[in-house]
């Protein structure tokens, strides 16, 4: 699936390119790729929360009209917010294959829990509330095919499987050399992913991924080291509003160089030490730092709330 080079088209907010439109479910992103027209080839990359279906399925019949499954779905991570409605759309879909990395079939097969959020690194209340989000394995057994770096997804000849992990084990991200747009999913964001009120609000800023889901902080600022040098001058992330611009790279590098600074946590689980993990899942963890559990409880509740209503009201 190529750029669209035609007719220029407004994008949205959420919108990579003509071809590569986004949609905002709740908190996170879900992106499709492929021409808008009814009965268009088309890929959907991530699956969004597990209440997110009936949003993905509204968009894809909007661009690709009505009985017109992707061709196939990739998966940038499998964490609840990025896979969540995948069993709910291949009821409707059928048999349609879905790409991860290797790294993430454990989480994706049935194999392994992830490795738990860490809600003492802070930093707001997303975070604090992180304790309740979910990290049970899905289980799509075969139908999950395995994707490398730098490998080609059929479907998708005209982008690069990048591998990023930190975030995730097997984290990818997708790049088109043709126009230098990046899905990024969590390899860094475009809010403060770690704050509600910047969840709420969407403010525009460049962060790491969102820490308190992130078990390997080098491997981490690697992996936007490796995003940068690809100069991309238009990109996606799982978490904030689309960026455009010449002046992306620039901004990439001032997160590389500050890294340590601001986007590391002070302290929490996986801050001196990684969680280690393989392609059957967890190997080891280091031990879990408390926090304050009735604080967390409280704000987790109230603002669960509130980030279901905003997100559930607000029209895409």
């Amino acid at each position: 699936m190529t750029a669209n080079l035609g007719t220029s088209v407004e994008l949205g907010p959420y919108d990579i390119a003509e071809d590569v439109r986004g949609i905002k479910n709740i908190f996170v992103n879900i992106f499709f790729i492929g021409e808008a027209q009814p009965g268009g080839k088309w890929v959907l990359v991530d699956a969004g929360t597990p209440s997110g279906a009936d949003p993905i399925r509204q968009k894809a019949r909007e661009l690709f009209g009505e009985n017109n499954p992707p061709q196939a779905i990739v998966l940038t991570h499998g964490h609840f917010d990025h896979a969540g409605s995948l069993e709910s759309l291949l009821k409707e879909w059928g048999d349609v294959p879905i790409y991860a990395h290797p790294l993430e079939l454990p989480y994706l097969q049935g194999k392994s829990h992830y490795p738990p959020p860490d809600p003492a690194v802070g930093g707001g209340a997303m975070a604090y509330m992180s304790w309740m989000f979910p990290t049970s394995p899905y289980n799509f057994g075969d139908r999950v095919r395995a994707i490398s770096e730098n490998d080609t997804i059929p479907e998708l000849p005209d982008w690069r499987v990048i591998h990023t992990p930190g975030h995730a084990p097997g984290h990818i991200s997708l790049f088109r050399e043709s126009d230098r747009a990046l899905i990024a999913g969590d390899a860094f964001t475009n809010t403060n992913q770690n704050s509600a009120v910047a969840v709420m609000t969407q403010k525009e800023e460049l962060h790491g991924p969102p820490a308190y889901f992130t078990f390997d902080w080098e491997a981490s600022k690697r992996s936007i080291q490796k995003l940068a040098a690809l100069n991309p001058t238009a990109a996606g992330t799982g978490h904030g509003k689309a960026i455009h611009g010449i002046q992306l790279p620039q901004l990439l590098e001032d997160l590389i160089h500050n890294f340590e600074k601001r986007e590391v946590p002070k302290g929490g689980r996986y801050v001196k030490q990684p969680a280690h993990t393989d392609e059957q899942g967890i190997v080891d963890m280091p031990p879990p730092v408390s926090f304050h559990v009735a604080r967390a409880l409280g704000i987790g509740l109230i603002v669960g709330t509130v980030l279901f209503l905003f997100g559930s009201g607000r029209k895409r």
